[in-house]
């Protein structure tokens, strides 16, 4: 609820009903003798005891993830695992990863989910998701967030899609403020590429004017291709041969990346089926870059 906000949310993100966590909240308080909630606006935010209650719960958790991680590797038993991410994560990194899982322990149970980064840091904090590859942004924790740690994955640099015979294909450099005047096409809103289209225009000195919003690359650059608008691409994402448009590398300092982080419960890497996980995505990475 301390990350959410209101109980119906965590409820929602821990599969309870409102009703169960509000009385487990209740329960919790009176065997404490103290208040762990208060209303704030519309906001329900941790008391000062409850906020000390959450550093030790913390605590106990990373322990939990650390003694779950010395079982596994004395009964030698993988288990199950859920690896989580955005689309072209889930692509580029958890499939192959999911498969290398497959191959090292025959009796591993693993789910791929395919999710937002907010969905997925809630699926790391309900258990039902092991690790999350993550595109950094307002919504993901800091790295100071003790429930969680972050291991860096890529800097994936971020193209400009235009049609073919586009006048900025003309140039030998592109900056992002070139395209300042363009008809824009991202994301859906509420989507984390969308505050990332938005936050490297505004970084580049201009509010792009969003003419079409499109949530797959794929119709991204079917829009592209047929005039109606240019398209941020980042250099994981495919643009299939015979498409009419052109990806243009982005220079100069407002140039943008996505910055990719892999993303476990504190003390859940010292698995040895999560740390094969980590392993099997870095020389993913590694190879991408190279």
């Amino acid at each position: 609820m301390a990350h959410h906000g209101s109980v119906s949310a965590a409820a929602r993100a821990l599969h309870f009903t409102s009703s169960a966590v509000s009385q487990q909240l209740r329960g919790l308080s009176d065997e404490l003798g103290v208040a762990l909630v208060r209303q704030v606006g519309r906001r329900m935010e941790p008391t000062a005891a409850g906020h000390v209650l959450l550093r030790h719960a913390e605590a106990l958790h990373a322990r939990a993830e650390v003694a779950r991680a010395e079982l596994a590797g004395a009964e030698d038993a993988p288990g199950t695992i859920g690896l989580c991410g955005f689309s072209t994560a889930a692509t580029r990194f958890l499939v192959p990863t999911a498969a290398a899982l497959r191959e090292r322990f025959p009796e591993l149970v693993i789910q791929v989910v395919e999710a937002e980064p907010a969905r997925c840091i809630d699926l790391l904090l309900a258990g039902d998701c092991d690790l999350a590859l993550l595109v950094v942004d307002d919504r993901v924790p800091p790295e100071t967030d003790q429930r969680f740690e972050q291991h860096a994955v890529l800097d994936d640099p971020i193209d400009l899609a235009v049609p073919v015979g586009h006048h900025l294909t003309t140039r030998s450099e592109v900056t992002l403020r070139d395209a300042a005047a363009e008809s824009w096409i991202t994301c859906r809103p509420d989507s984390a590429y969308h505050r990332l289209t938005l936050a490297a225009c505004q970084a580049a000195g201009f509010r792009p004017t969003v003419a079409h919003y499109a949530d797959e690359w794929d119709t991204g650059t079917a829009l592209v291709a047929h005039g109606f608008g240019i398209f941020m691409l980042p250099r994981l994402a495919p643009v299939h041969p015979g498409t009419d448009v052109v990806r243009l590398r982005l220079s100069g300092t407002a140039a943008p990346v996505r910055r990719i982080v892999a993303v476990t419960r504190a003390g859940g890497a010292a698995q040895p089926v999560i740390g094969h996980a980590l392993t099997s995505i870095t020389r993913a990475a590694e190879s991408i870059s190279a």
